[in-house]
């Protein structure tokens, strides 16, 4: 697989265990050492969460405080910069909530990625922002 195609099954390997509530395949998608921040709308900047327990952390009680079946659906994947060891990375979100029988879109984003090539050789994100476009 090539080096995008590789990243780009990054950040949909994050989003399909977000959505799986599998929090053993999505902590895999971080460096031990990553760090996540967030914005909501124009608010303030929510994060840092650094290091992956922390990031874990957040993952784990957004899922328990959800009724609803989530949908992260990631698309305009553009690799800004590559170079074999490292690559920064911005996509769309679209948030789709499934409850009660309804689909509804919750909310867009933006997606700014910084990903680094382990010494496993997997691609893992470094540092993940996520630009909330509405409170969800």
């Amino acid at each position: 697989m090539s080096d995008r195609g590789e990243i780009e099954n990054v950040l949909n390997r994050y989003s399909i265990a977000y959505d799986d509530n599998d929090m053993a395949e999505m902590a895999d998608t971080f460096t031990d050492d990553a760090v996540l921040t967030m914005r909501i709308a124009d608010g303030d900047l929510i994060g840092p969460f650094e290091g992956k327990e922390a990031i874990m952390k957040l993952m784990v009680d957004s899922l328990a405080s959800q009724t609803d079946q989530r949908r992260h659906v990631t698309t305009n994947l553009a690799v800004r910069r590559e170079d074999g060891r490292s690559a920064a990375v911005s996509s769309y979100l679209t948030l789709i909530s499934v409850e009660n029988g309804a689909a509804r879109v919750l909310s867009t984003a933006r997606y700014d990625d910084e990903l680094r090539r382990e010494d496993d050789g997997a691609w893992r994100f470094t540092k993940r922002h996520i630009q909330l476009d509405l409170p969800y």
